[in-house]
């Protein structure tokens, strides 16, 4: 949420929460590069609540007013994913961010959102007040278990690919989807490792800050931890030659603690709340892959 307390504002005036159009954006950017992350401009803002994976979406969250004013936002990333051979609606809860004198008010956007019937919702960014929320609200905690691992370089074992248009090529099944469907996501780059025998193995990360330093790369998917492990001073050295010195690795995505690792003491909490086992939920098709704060 927003600590900048706003100028001119009446806060007993009348609040109401309405869905966020893709007509409000621009307002809506705007809001958000204003009150909550200025490094991200307005039309960075606007463009990431757009989702690059095809959705039928209801909105794009949730936006409180006061007196036709903006003072407060929920987004939302909505994707209908596979679980267990159903398909399954979930809603990402994203950027929340409340003006000061409406905080009391602002609890209106998180109902608004988890008032939707028939969704998984999952917060896989929430700041430290909000994950007391989450639990009261009837959240679980994912197994975030983190490891920092130092890129090193070593010997080659794989052949790396970077570009999008070649990965795709050489992908089949549901990594191919995956990468069409995130191929345009800001925050995130992809890269495919392939051995001398052909196996192979996709990798989504972002850069990640931690105290302000965009130092690491966060890795999302894996889609043979196996093959990373045995090929990760490549990915080492290619993550290293574009500034990225460390690997933050969710043993969850990972498959098990990374060789040299050393596992965080507090690593950022993720949540779920909806009818679907834990396992079932990872960072794909949410605002980790749109929002590159």
């Amino acid at each position: 949420m927003a600590d900048l307390p706003p100028t001119g504002l009446v806060t007993g005036a009348p609040v109401r929460v309405s869905p966020v159009h893709r007509s409000d954006l621009p307002e809506v950017g705007a809001f958000l590069h204003d009150h909550l992350d200025p490094r991200l401009s307005a039309a960075a803002w606007a463009a990431a609540a757009v989702p690059t994976w095809p959705v039928d979406a209801p909105n794009h969250g949730f936006l409180l007013r006061a007196e036709d004013r903006l003072v407060g936002v929920q987004l939302a990333f909505y994707a209908d994913r596979e679980v267990e051979g159903r398909e399954v609606r979930f809603c990402n809860l994203g950027a929340w961010c409340v003006l000061e004198p409406y905080r009391d008010r602002g609890l209106r956007l998180l109902l608004a959102a988890l008032g939707q019937r028939g969704h998984v919702f999952t917060d896989l960014s929430p700041s430290g007040s909000v994950v007391a929320i989450d639990e009261r609200l009837g959240f679980r905690h994912l197994d975030t278990t983190t490891a920092l691992v130092p890129n090193l370089p070593g010997p080659r074992r794989a052949r790396l690919y970077d570009d999008p248009a070649e990965i795709e090529r050489r992908l089949t099944g549901t990594d191919r989807v995956v990468l069409r469907d995130h191929r345009h996501a800001r925050a995130v780059h992809h890269v495919l490792l392939e051995e001398p025998s052909g196996a192979r193995c996709y990798v989504v990360y972002r850069p990640s800050r931690r105290r302000g330093l965009r130092l690491f790369a966060s890795l999302l998917h894996v889609s043979d931890p196996a093959l990373l492990r045995r090929c990760r001073p490549d990915l080492a050295r290619h993550l290293l030659a574009r500034g990225l010195p460390f690997t933050l690795a969710e043993l969850r995505v990972t498959g098990g603690r990374p060789p040299g690792s050393v596992l965080l003491r507090q690593p950022r909490p993720k949540l779920v709340r909806g009818d679907v086992p834990v396992e079932a939920v990872d960072d794909l098709y949410s605002e980790l892959v749109l929002v590159p704060w």
